[in-house]
């Protein structure tokens, strides 16, 4: 498959079962909200050494809120349920709660419940006070600045983790460009997330290494530099890789995500330096999800 003039490996993306959430965070101003969200969803890029992988979906307005307040939606991914409550927990007490004027509330239904502010009311050393609304709990904790509020629990359900692509190019330049015309339509779609910073990763690992004491390392045989010294997967002209990854709450949201993803790629084509996409598996041993490139493109 060739889609101006960009070829589309015969492959998939191995993607495997996660859990998640999403927390609404609100402010004062749209300004403040963005901040608490970027603290919250730092260090959060691979659970191969982050805990979790978290990303700013989007930002809300005021009329989309439950305060009415301008907010941002984030969601927290992990690998079960226990490592998600206690990533949520400890995110939002030191990056939310921490925030001037910030509240924080579920954002998804229909799953297990958590704890949002069930654990975190006891900051307020006995003064915290709570207040049910219909069937939601929520929790007003005396802070310096006034209150912060937080829903008592959100859910958290079945996602997946892992869906990817690789865009193969001439320069440095022209791979991150293409990588930025990505990231830039699919952070525009709902229920997804690209955990690495800006949305691309430069230094794609693979499962093991030399050193026993590490579980990962760098994706050689995608490693321009080492043409001569491993077995390559890279055409002589190839000078940069970079990979795109996608966490997403179901199948169809990750399929749609690099569907776009992709489209934008193959959009600058050849003239812009992009020769290729291809994908990361190990074989289908790693996931039960796998994200065939030429069918999403078909």
């Amino acid at each position: 498959m060739i889609i101006n003039g960009v070829t589309i490996d015969e492959t998939f993306a191995e993607a495997f079962p996660m859990k998640a959430t999403r927390v609404i965070i609100t402010a004062q101003n749209s300004k403040w909200a963005m901040i608490s969200a970027q603290a919250m969803t730092g260090f959060a890029t691979s659970v191969i050494g982050c805990g979790c992988e978290a990303g700013i979906e989007r930002e809300l307005d005021p009329f989309e809120t439950p305060d009415g307040r301008p907010g941002v939606s984030v969601m927290v991914f992990a690998m079960g349920g226990k490592g998600l409550a206690k990533q949520l927990e400890t995110r939002v007490g030191q990056c939310v709660l921490t925030s001037p004027s910030s509240a924080i509330y579920a954002g998804v239904d229909g799953g297990k419940a958590i704890p949002l502010g069930k654990n975190l009311r006891y900051f307020g050393d006995g003064f915290q006070t709570s207040k049910l609304v219909g069937n939601k709990r929520y929790w007003r904790i005396p802070v310096m600045d006034g209150e912060f509020v937080a829903e008592e629990t959100t859910d958290m359900v079945k996602a997946v983790g892992g869906g990817n692509f690789l865009i193969l190019a001439d320069s440095q330049p022209q791979a991150l460009a293409a990588c930025d015309a990505a990231t830039e339509v699919m952070q525009k779609l709902p229920n997804v997330i690209l955990p690495f910073p800006g949305g691309v990763v430069g230094s794609g690992s693979k499962v093991g290494s030399k050193y026993k004491f590490l579980g990962a390392s760098t994706n050689d045989a995608f490693c321009p530099t080492l043409k001569g010294k491993t077995n390559t997967a890279l055409a002589p002209e190839i000078e940069s890789v970079m990979e795109i990854v996608i966490d997403g709450l179901t199948e169809d949201d990750i399929n749609q995500a690099m569907r776009v993803g992709i489209e934008a790629v193959c959009k600058l084509g050849t003239g812009n330096g992009v020769r290729r996409i291809t994908a990361g598996n190990y074989g289908g041993k790693l996931g039960p999800y796998h994200f065939h490139l030429r069918e999403i493109m078909a």
